[in-house]
C-alpha cells in the first residue's frame, strides 16, 4: 500500500495548485505528466496483484511513453525530429523500469527519487513551469513522508505501483526541458542524466553484467550496485547512504552545469563520468553476496576477452588516458582564458590536440605506467606518473614549437595542463586502492584489530590487512612502548600510547582482538597483555613471518 500512499499524497499536494492563479495557464502543458504517472501506477497495481510478465510491463511503458511524447510534442510548432521522438519514448520507459529495479533495498528508491525530484525542480524550474514544479515538490514531500516508514527496517513498501509511478513522473518531467530547448537539446538531456545518475547507473550496470554472464536481464537477483556495496561489508544503511551521496553529487554537478555555464563546467561532468566508470569497474569485480550470480560471468565466452582487455592489452587504461588528456588540456584553456579571448585561442587547442595526445600517450607508455598494477599503486608509481607526464609535456612543447613556432600558445596552459593531468592520472590509478581502503575500514564484517608494536612488522601487518579485504580485519590502533611514537599516526593508523593505555584504547575503539606484531613483545609484558585481554574476553594472537 506504500505506492497508494505516495500517489495520494502527491495528488493532494498538486490540488493546491488550482488555488494559485499563476499555475492555471500551465494546466494544459503539465497535466499529461501526472496522467502518465497515474497510468503507470495502474500498471503497477495490476503487476502487484496479477504478476504481469516483464514483456507486458515493457510494452505498457512504451505505449504510455509514446502517447506522452505525442501530447508534449504537440506544443512544438515544427514537431519533434524522428530521432528525438524515438529516444524520448525509450527514455520514459527506461526510467520507469530503472526506478523499479532500484527498489531493491529499504529506503533506496525512495531517497534517490526524492533527491532527483528536488534537483529537477531546482534546476529546471523556469522551463518546467509552475505546474510541474508543484508536481515535483509534492512528489518530494510525499517521498519524504514515506521515507520515515520505508527506511531500514522498512514497515511499508511501495511495490511496483509506487516505483513505476515514480519513474513515470521523473522520466516525463525530465523530457519537458529537452522539448522546450531553444538551442541544442543535448544540454538539458545531459543535465537530466546527471540528476538521474543513480537509477541509470544501476540499471546499466546490471544489464551489462547480466548480458556478459549470459543471464536473462529480467531475472531478479542480488547483483545490483547496492548489493555489491553490501558484499564489500557495508551495512545496508551505509550502502543506501552511499548511493544517496552519489545522487546528490550528480544533482550538484547538474546544477553547476546550468549555473556556471554549460561549456565552462563541462570538465566537471567529465570527472563525474570517469568516477562512475571507475566505480562500475571496481564493483563488477565484487561478488554479489554468495557469488553464485556471477560464477557464469567467469565461465562465459567473454571472460578471456575481458581479462585481456583489462590486464594484458590495457586497452581500458589507454582509452581512459585518452579522455583524461583531452579533458585536462581543454580545462587548462578554460582556466587560462575567458570570454572573447577564449574564443580566439580555442582554435589553437583544436589544432594542437592531436599532437598533445600523441606525445603524452607515447610518453606514458614509455614511462612504464601501463605495466603498473592499480591494486598496489604507491609512491613509486607516482614517480612514474610524474616522469610520463613531464616527458609528454616536454615533447608536446618541442613539437608545437617546431610546427607552430608556439604562435598563439600560452606557457601557462602547458603548466596547468601538466599539473591537471598528473593529478588526474594519479587519482584514477589510486582509485582502486582507495576503494579497497574504504571498504576495509568501513566494513561491518571486519574484526577491529589492535596491533601491539608499531615497528616494521606492525606496519607491514596493518598494510596487508587493508590490502586484503577477504581477511576481514581492520587495524584501528597501535600500542607501542616507544614514547617517541606515542600519539602519532603511522600508515593512517593512530598510535595510542604504551601498555598502560591498552585497556582504555581497547574500550574506546571497541577492539575485537589484539595481535602481537613484534618478537620483542614477550616475557612478562606478553603475560600482562594476555591477562588483560582475557579479563576483557578478547583473543590475543601473534604475528609470525618466516621464509622456508
Amino acid at each position: 500500500m506504500g505506492g497508494v500512499a505516495i500517489v495520494l499524497a502527491t495528488l493532494a499536494g498538486c490540488t493546491t495548485a488550482v488555488f494559485f492563479p499563476d499555475v492555471l495557464p500551465w494546466f494544459d502543458t503539465w497535466i499529461p505528466v501526472p496522467l502518465a504517472g497515474l497510468v503507470m501506477f495502474g500498471v503497477g497495481v495490476l503487476d502487484d496483484r496479477l504478476q504481469l510478465s516483464p514483456t507486458a510491463k515493457l510494452v505498457a511503458s512504451l505505449v504510455v511513453g509514446a502517447l506522452l511524447v505525442f501530447v508534449l510534442g504537440r506544443s512544438e510548432p515544427e514537431g519533434l525530429p524522428g530521432v528525438t521522438t524515438l529516444v524520448s519514448i525509450i527514455w520514459f520507459a527506461g526510467m520507469c523500469h530503472a526506478v523499479n529495479l532500484l527498489d531493491n533495498m529499504d529506503g533506496l528508491a525512495t531517497g534517490v527519487a526524492f533527491i532527483a525530484a528536488v534537483f529537477l525542480a531546482l534546476i529546471f524550474g523556469d522551463t518546467l513551469g509552475a505546474g510541474l514544479d508543484v508536481l515535483l515538490i509534492s512528489l518530494a514531500g510525499a517521498l519524504l513522508g514515506f521515507l520515515y516508514w520505508n527506511r531500514s527496517r522498512a514497515r511499508l513498501f511501495m511495490g511496483d505501483s509506487g516505483s513505476l509511478f515514480l519513474g513515470a513522473i521523473l522520466g516525463g518531467a525530465s523530457l519537458v526541458p529537452v522539448f522546450h530547448a531553444t538551442a541544442s537539446p543535448i544540454e538539458p538531456a545531459l543535465v537530466a542524466v546527471m540528476v538521474l545518475v543513480v537509477p541509470l547507473f544501476d540499471t546499466g550496470f546490471v544489464l551489462v553484467l547480466r548480458r556478459l554472464a549470459g543471464r536473462s536481464a529480467t531475472r531478479g537477483g542480488t547483483d545490483h550496485v547496492s548489493h555489491r556495496l553490501a558484499s564489500l561489508g557495508f551495512s545496508e544503511r551505509s550502502a543506501v547512504r552511499i548511493l544517496y551521496l552519489v545522487g546528490i553529487v550528480g544533482g550538484s554537478t547538474a546544477y553547476a552545469l546550468t549555473a556556471g555555464g554549460f561549456e565552462q563546467m563541462l570538465p566537471v561532468a567529465a570527472v563525474l563520468a570517469v568516477v562512475m566508470i571507475l566505480l562500475g569497474i571496481y564493483l563488477a569485480r565484487v561478488p554479489a553476496y554468495n557469488a553464485e550470480d556471477f560464477i557464469a560471468l567467469q565461465k562465459s565466452s567473454f571472460a578471456p576477452l575481458l581479462k585481456d582487455l583489462a590486464f594484458r592489452w590495457h586497452a581500458g587504461q589507454v582509452l581512459l588516458d585518452l579522455v583524461l588528456i583531452t579533458a585536462c588540456y581543454y580545462t587548462a584553456y578554460r582556466l587560462r582564458f575567458e570570454g572573447e579571448s577564449l574564443d580566439a585561442f580555442l582554435p589553437y587547442f583544436t589544432a594542437s590536440l592531436p599532437v598533445v595526445l600523441a606525445c603524452k600517450l607515447a610518453a606514458l607508455y614509455l614511462s612504464g605506467l601501463y605495466q603498473r598494477s592499480w591494486e598496489t599503486f604507491g609512491l613509486r608509481d607516482v614517480a612514474v606518473v610524474a616522469r610520463g607526464v613531464g616527458l609528454g609535456s616536454l615533447l608536446a612543447v618541442l613539437l608545437e614549437a617546431y610546427v607552430y613556432r608556439l604562435e598563439g600558445f600560452s606557457r601557462v596552459v602547458f603548466v596547468l595542463d601538466a599539473l591537471l593531468l598528473a593529478v588526474a592520472v594519479t587519482a584514477t590509478r589510486a582509485s582502486f586502492r582507495s576503494m579497497n581502503l574504504v571498504a576495509a575500514t568501513r566494513s561491518k564484517r571486519s574484526n577491529r584489530v589492535l596491533i601491539y608494536g608499531a615497528g616494521a612488522f606492525g606496519q607491514l601487518l596493518a598494510r596487508e590487512m587493508r590490502a586484503n579485504a577477504h581477511w576481514h580485519m581492520n587495524p584501528v590502533a597501535f600500542i607501542d612502548d616507544d614514547v617517541q611514537k606515542a600519539h602519532t599516526w603511522i600508515g593512517g593508523v593512530p598510535v595510542r600510547g604504551a601498555f598502560r593505555d591498552l585497556e582504555r584504547t581497547m574500550r574506546k575503539y571497541a577492539v575485537d582482538e589484539v595481535i602481537l606484531s613484534s618478537p620483542s613483545v614477550n616475557g612478562q609484558l606478553e603475560q600482562d597483555i594476555r591477562l588483560l585481554c582475557g579479563r576483557l574476553e578478547r583473543p590475543v594472537r601473534r604475528f609470525q613471518m618466516e621464509i622456508r
